[in-house]
């Protein structure tokens, strides 16, 4: 019993850290039919930037208490700022050309870790977290790390968040009406340009989110963190649906626990088999994922 509830726990702590990057990239794609293939880079900017500000870089911040939630804060509003600089260089001249924008995010999720890389080297930086987060609590009997349920309710806010954004204000409304009609939209005097930089901002935000709490369930950063969880977070908006960020959180339980259940009752390293298993069985009775749409 204590190992079910060991890996159930870890499994949907992990489940959550995916959506964390797939809300991002869920709701991006599904507002604005950006592909963004960068969004990996997005986490990898938001980890470094939580990790040099955690590292006491700066004035305030550090690995503990709200030094800590400084620090995070500081990751996330540097991810964010990415993903505006991101949208409004290179995203918004390619809205028509969508070929060339894959091309460019494709390009830009490469050479940001090769920057980092080049700044700080490509070996892995011990992360600064909280000590208060790096131990574990005990329930019916197994030993659970502290930081999972950090990262649970991290998700949960999130995904809270993202559903009030959708459905109750003004700014996700006219996000909404500028996908089915961006012409209409703006001749009624709104500037849909600046809801789309919004989302860009809400969707890098998330993944640098992510990233910052990556730190502490890897305990480390590196350069390519972003690029593998990102391959994840892609299984998990197509499971759940392109575009759905409901189903991006359904989905990402399902990977988590598969991955983690799988891992430990069969061989190390077949949980990442069995997630793929899982995505294509699923796509053969659901085409078009868990929702299949915005919501």
């Amino acid at each position: 019993m204590p190992t079910i509830v060991l890996l159930a726990l870890t499994g949907l702590g992990l489940g959550a850290l995916y959506f964390l990057v797939a809300s991002g990239l869920s709701l991006i794609f599904g507002l604005m039919d950006v592909l963004n293939f960068a969004h990996g880079a997005l986490l990898s900017v938001g980890a470094y930037g939580t990790w040099w500000a955690a590292s006491g870089h700066l004035p305030g911040a550090g690995p503990g208490g709200s030094g800590f939630v400084l620090a995070v804060a500081f990751g996330t509003a540097t991810g964010a700022a990415a993903a505006v600089l991101l949208e409004l260089a290179l995203i918004r001249p390619l809205y028509a050309r969508p070929r060339e924008q894959v091309l460019a995010t494709v390009g830009v999720g490469l050479a940001i870790p090769a920057l980092l890389s080049a700044i700080w080297g490509a070996d892995a930086r011990p992360f600064p977290g909280p000590r208060a987060l790096s131990g574990t609590f005990d329930l019916l009997g197994a030993h659970i790390p502290v930081n999972r349920l950090v990262l649970i309710g991290a998700a949960a806010v999130v995904l809270a968040a993202l559903k009030l954004f959708l459905g109750g204000t003004r700014h996700g409304l006219v996000v909404r009406a500028g996908v089915e009609d961006r012409a209409m939209v703006t001749a009624l005097g709104i500037d849909v340009r600046r809801a789309f930089t919004l989302v860009f901002a809400i969707g890098g935000a998330a993944a640098a989110l992510a990233g910052a709490l990556s730190g502490l369930y890897f305990g480390s950063v590196d350069p390519g963190q972003g690029t593998s969880l990102l391959i994840f977070a892609f299984v998990v908006v197509v499971m759940g649906g392109m575009g759905s960020v409901t189903g991006a959180a359904l989905a990402s339980v399902a990977v988590g626990l598969v991955q983690q259940f799988a891992n430990y009752y069969t061989t190390a390293g077949l949980g990442d088999l069995a997630v793929v298993v899982l995505l294509a069985a699923l796509l053969l009775v659901r085409p078009r994922g868990l929702t299949g749409r915005l919501a």
